[in-house]
């Protein structure tokens, strides 16, 4: 039933509009924390302008794992900076700083995540762009905020930082194991998803008031969010919260268990019947009336759980992950298989609902990419075009935005306020670049 509220969603929602149609953010954002919010506002229609130094550009524009690139590209770069516009604007330089206000007089939002008091130096920080623009919402991101002793003392930050700093690190291992530092920048992506929450609540204020905001964030304190119960309790008992490897400490069963193909299922039964099911699963029916077991709470006391989860662990072991998940489905426990990226990919669930997707750019190509992980049955957030060399669209932006004459963007060339690609990979054009793929003059 609910399928049929989605019929010919993949097909129609690039003929849909988008939510955020209209709205116009300038972005100051290196690596993966400040460019994934506006990145999430262009998936949601809105304009872009991603403003880089020229001719390098964001420094994560070099970083790949094992160093390997696509036709110029590194994937963790394209992963957070689809749907932008490029402008090359050097804001070292006084000329790129009237370039940039001038920009802001007509933005709605400004996004970085350079260290405390640098945008400001700049003569562009929100002291200075709303006396220009009095309703701009300004978002300030990097690791510890703009104000208190880390701030002051001007600490660098990064995810694998936070993840440290925060705990998280900590909280991620196993029992008698180091830290472990989790890879898919958790920090930089919640934290940047987090400030774009600030970002729309703060659009409905304008709307409401006419009032724009200053929002400050820091990458740690947001992930410290996602942590959950360990903060209050820890407060409350004084207790010092243990790493627990893959094992939930607030449900019980509910672990990752090794199966006889050296694959994985996690697994998951606190409920009565879910329990009771696995137990008729596991053809240890009895295990349900256990004292030991028999109700969640007793189930969660150490020497109980640690019990349950072994017998759990050793039935595993003699069964495949598939006919696990099947005794799942009959028998009404939580259980599946874990995935490596390849099993993502290959796997049909995620195609036929779009979100795995087939990008078909000028400049790069077809390459499989995720969309972004919300439908909108009437503004539908999209992905429209990939990442562009440095400074790609600065005749666009200068000229339809700014209404700059020719003579006037040649000078802001010649001061080296705007700046454009080198020859290095990453900041200029694929090889096989045919020199007007992908420029554009207008956009819808």
């Amino acid at each position: 039933m609910a399928g049929n509220s989605w019929k010919d969603y993949k097909e129609k929602k690039h003929f849909k509009p988008s939510p955020l149609k209209g709205i116009r953010v300038l972005e100051v954002c290196t690596v993966v924390l400040g460019p994934a919010g506006p990145a999430f506002l262009a998936a949601m229609g809105a304009e872009v302008i991603k403003c880089e130094i020229p001719p390098l550009g964001d420094s994560v524009r070099p970083l790949n794992p094992f160093g390997f690139f696509f036709k110029e590209l590194g994937s963790i770069f394209v992963h957070c900076n689809t749907n932008k516009y490029w402008l090359g604007l050097d804001l070292h330089k006084p000329e790129a700083q009237k370039v940039f206000c001038e920009l802001a007089a007509k933005s709605d939002i400004i996004e970085d995540n350079l260290r405390p008091r640098v945008m400001e130096s700049w003569n562009v920080g929100y002291r200075q762009i709303k006396e220009i623009n009095p309703g701009i919402i300004y978002i300030s991101k990097n690791g510890f905020g703009q104000w208190g002793q880390y701030a002051d003392e001007n600490r660098p930050s990064n995810d694998g930082a936070s993840q440290a700093f925060s705990g998280y690190a900590w909280m991620s291992s196993f029992p008698g194991r180091p830290p472990f530092k989790n890879r898919i920048y958790i920090c930089d992506n919640y934290g940047a998803l987090m400030g774009e929450v600030a970002v729309l609540a703060a659009l409905h204020y304008r709307k409401r008031t006419g009032k724009g905001q200053y929002i400050e964030l820091s990458q740690t304190e947001n992930i410290m969010r996602a942590m959950s119960w360990v903060w209050p309790y820890q407060q409350i008992t004084g207790k010092r919260v243990m790493p627990a490897g893959n094992r939930d400490l607030s449900i019980c069963p509910a672990d990752t268990f090794r199966c006889t193909d050296d694959t994985f299922v996690a697994l998951a039964a606190p409920a009565p019947v879910e329990f009771r099911g696995l137990c008729t699963a596991m053809g240890r029916s009895e295990l349900a009336e256990d004292p030991r077991f028999k109700d969640h709470l007793t189930r969660l006391r150490e020497e109980n759980a640690t019990q349950i989860l072994k017998i759990i662990a050793d039935w595993a072991r003699t069964k495949t992950a598939e006919e696990i998940e099947t005794l799942a489905e009959q028998y009404g426990f939580a259980t599946s298989r874990v995935y490596c990226v390849k099993d993502v990919v290959e796997d049909n669930q995620f195609r036929e609902r779009g979100f795995l997707t087939e990008i078909d750019d000028p400049l790069y190509g077809k390459y499989l990419d995720h969309e972004f992980p919300v439908m909108m049955s009437k503004t539908p957030p999209k992905n429209k075009w990939s990442v562009r060399p440095v400074g790609f669209d600065n005749e666009y932006v200068t000229r339809h935005i700014l209404s700059k004459s020719d003579d006037e963007i040649k000078q802001l060339y010649e001061c080296g306020a705007l700046g454009k690609w080198n020859n290095v990979p990453a900041s200029r054009p694929p090889p096989d670049w045919d020199g007007k793929s992908g420029l554009i003059m207008a956009r819808e």
